[in-house]
């Protein structure tokens, strides 16, 4: 068994299910000190990160390149559907089997493994390496990474390159890179009226008549037409909740959950200006509360996407695709403190499966991509 697999199995048998860390980031740290790293838990209301850095020899002057990534993962759904217990790492059919196997264990194994040769081979890189680690992606998101960048900005900490390990491929190891993601901005609209007898409409005042043209017309809404990176900005409603239960009773509210995902290409001012004036154009009488958990960033193309092209077409031949589809990752947060931020990791057909798995000849390539990267920019 390679170290890489090993570890990534050690990692997988922690039950790590988010904000609990089950000492994965000890583990990890244990590794990364014994190479002269020098690590930091910062914990925040229960969620445990790692920061931890290597100096090389050009010190603060040389660049720095960070691997980003969780140890948490999400919960593991029925057990009796699993295949195998979701903990106990098992293999099939050349597949490693377990929860976060995919998401994102073997790419935090790749990254130490990848690390620990690199500076077997080059013990006086000029470049500064560092892992920012936590334990709380896959849940709010409040005290994992962010809490972490804001550490290091308020000790004027920069990064050069960053490299989120977000399982990113589709078919195969290497045929798509994140080089940015969309933001995500959600709403809860109340839609106010008059509840009443149904036989008696004259009497009350239906919200959910009231709402529906806005409501068509909010569906039908041109936000934008993306870049050269982002599709189109979209808007989805979620969840539209409206009455008391009974029939025949008119509502006095009608509530409606919706979400943007959107780009480069718009700002939050802007939709959310957007969103009122139609709104205030159908004369609603409602409440509207904004909840923006993660701006679009983007990293055109530079010095890290290149690396890690080269890198992938080395390693396995493949000729990787930039991306910015998705959901949100903890990118949107490193991208405050790192002008170049990609994320690159296996194939994600199987995350927040039932038997979610990872393919075992992925494995090492992939740490041998991130080796290449780090010997082609830190070296």
């Amino acid at each position: 068994m390679s170290g890489t697999l090993a570890l990534t199995e050690q990692l997988i048998a922690r039950a790590s299910v988010t904000p609990d860390d089950q000492h994965c980031q000890r583990i990890i740290a244990e590794r990364l000190k014994a190479i002269g790293f020098a690590c930091e838990t910062i914990e925040s209301q229960g969620v445990t990160n790692l920061w931890a850095v290597r100096r090389g020899t050009a010190g603060t002057g040389g660049p720095l390149l960070a691997f980003a990534g969780h140890t948490d993962v999400v919960p593991t759904g029925p057990l009796e559907q699993w295949s195998s217990p979701p903990f106990e790492p098992s293999h099939r059919d050349g597949k490693l089997y377990g929860r976060g196997a995919a998401d994102m264990k073997t790419s935090l194994a790749a990254f130490v493994v990848a690390s620990e040769e690199f500076v077997a081979a080059h013990p006086k890189h000029r470049g500064a390496l560092a892992f920012l680690i936590t334990s709380d992606e896959e849940g709010p998101a409040t005290d994992g990474t962010v809490k972490v960048v804001e550490a290091l900005q308020a000790r004027g900490e920069k990064l050069d390159y960053c490299i989120v390990g977000e399982p990113t491929s589709t078919r195969t190891l290497g045929d798509c890179v994140k080089n940015g993601r969309r933001g995500s901005m959600s709403g809860r609209l109340i839609a106010k009226g008059v509840q009443g007898h149904i036989a008696y409409p004259h009497l009350a005042k239906n919200p959910v008549h009231l709402l529906a043209p806005a409501l068509a017309e909010l569906v039908a809404e041109h936000w934008d037409d993306g870049n050269e990176y982002f599709p189109p900005t979209t808007w989805q409603v979620s969840n539209l909740h409206s009455g008391t239960g009974a029939s025949n009773v008119i509502p006095g509210h009608a509530e409606v959950l919706f979400n943007f995902r959107f780009s480069t290409a718009s700002t939050v001012e802007g939709l959310q200006r957007r969103v009122h004036a139609i709104l205030d154009k159908h004369g609603l009488d409602y409440d509207l509360d904004w909840t923006v958990s993660g701006l679009p960033f983007l990293t055109p193309r530079g010095a890290l996407s290149t690396a890690l092209e080269q890198a992938i077409r080395d390693e396995t031949g493949v000729a990787t695709e930039l991306s910015t589809t998705g959901g949100t990752s903890d990118g949107r947060f490193i991208a405050r403190i790192c002008e170049q931020v990609v994320e690159f990791g296996p194939p994600n057909g199987s995350i927040h499966k039932i038997d979610e798995h990872v393919e075992i000849a992925f494995v090492e390539p992939l740490k041998n991509v991130y080796r290449r990267v780090l010997e082609q920019l830190v070296a």
